[in-house]
């Protein structure tokens, strides 16, 4: 973006300005302005010596300064020292607590990781956090529980079919009594931390200014080929549970777009996982979990009943994604969510500070307070004002 001043017209004399607007305009040039707190000072022009001194630098900033991409592996960065810090903090426990228990830490763990530094990228980014895909307003309000429907829904639908092709059998009650509400319980709060922190690393920040640089259908492509890829680290995981946990992304982050926030995506997260793990009590992602509600059984060919993947990784579950689609896109038709929106203020911008009294006056700006213009915006603008104050 140009930052210098624009140049009077050769074919027409700039008019003589009155000796209060050269002040006010004098002392609103650049040099006297505050710098942008999203860069330093010295990164708002470009010199070869700069290039020659950081090579990089054009790799991860332009003209508007950071990309988005760049944004991105900041936000990654401080995802992963938060959660070694994390680890150090609680790993004198780890002899303390049962597996279960120290499974729900460490799912509390990398929530905390994937959400704290989207707060600090708020900050830098001038957003509200609710921008990210969750919105306080809307916490565990009707999206979240219409999800939760929609999860366990989907999930009863596939497990029925594997029961009518003879795949699946309910078997016996292992729990009973108050252990079955425990147990019950104990599961939807590991699971929402789950959620949470899968859907809010992969379609909430990283889905937002992915957007930015790329549009959102191509950064939801890419954010959902990755949350496949690393569900690979499963233990009993296979390429088709990988394709699978892919396109169950690929459709969360329609939600996203439907519904306008994470909550939908996180309720249905909640819901299917907990069907899996503790209501139907088969592999979730390759795992069988301790405490699970009765002692079920698949049997059968591995693409009908998904083998150690369960049934994320039978080819039925490709039909109950393709008629979530047709389904969902139905009964929510409108976009909601995008970055369209009033955009942040370019690195390159600068905040009307300090304009007090006559110096507003003079500027006619009056009620902008805290406005914020670009640089070829505000010296537009001074020109325009100046013009009209001879």
């Amino acid at each position: 973006m140009d930052t210098k001043p624009l140049s009077p017209s050769s074919a027409e004399p700039e008019p003589p300005v009155a000796d209060d607007a050269k002040l006010a305009a004098s002392s609103s040039s650049p040099e006297s302005l505050p710098a942008s707190p999203l860069l330093p000072e010295s990164s708002s022009l470009s010199t070869t010596g700069t290039r020659r001194e950081f090579p990089l630098r054009d790799v991860f900033l332009g003209a508007k300064g950071m990309y988005p991409g760049t944004r991105w592996l900041v936000y990654l960065a401080m995802g992963f020292v938060i959660f070694q810090l994390e680890g150090w903090l609680v790993l004198s426990l780890r002899s303390h607590v049962s597996v279960l228990w120290w499974r729900m830490m460490i799912e509390a763990s990398m929530m905390l990781a994937a959400i704290l530094p989207g707060f600090v990228m708020a900050r830098i980014e001038n957003r509200p956090f609710g921008d990210f895909g969750l919105p306080a307003r809307r916490a565990f309000g009707r999206n979240f529980w219409v999800g939760t429907l929609w999860g366990i829904g989907s999930l009863s639908v596939l497990m029925l079919a594997l029961r009518g092709v003879g795949a699946f059998e309910f078997g016996a009650l292992v729990l009973h009594g108050a252990r079955i509400w425990k147990f019950a319980a104990f599961y939807a709060v590991l699971f929402l931390l789950t959620g949470f922190f899968e859907d809010f690393l992969m379609r909430g920040y990283s889905q937002w200014v992915l957007s930015r640089g790329m549009n959102f259908w191509p950064a939801a492509a890419l954010l959902s080929a990755l949350f496949g890829y690393i569900h690979g680290g499963n233990p009993g995981e296979a390429k088709t549970g990988l394709v699978a946990a892919g396109m169950i992304g690929f459709f969360l982050c329609l939600t996203l777009r439907r519904t306008g926030d994470l909550w939908w995506a996180i309720g249905f997260h909640m819901a299917w996982d907990w069907g899996e793990s503790y209501l139907y009590s088969v592999p979730d992602s390759g795992a069988i979990l301790p405490g699970h509600l009765i002692n079920s059984s698949l049997h059968g060919p591995e693409w009908l009943t998904g083998g150690s993947v369960g049934p994320e990784g039978s080819y039925l579950v490709f039909v109950v994604i393709g008629a979530l689609w047709v389904l969902f896109d139905r009964a929510y038709p409108g976009v909601k969510y995008g970055v369209s929106g009033t955009p942040p203020p370019s690195p390159l911008s600068i905040r009307i500070i300090g304009l007090a009294g006559n110096s507003r006056q003079i500027f006619g700006l009056k009620g902008v307070k805290g406005k914020i213009l670009t640089t070829k915006e505000l010296w537009s603008l001074l020109r325009t004002i100046v013009r009209s104050n001879q």
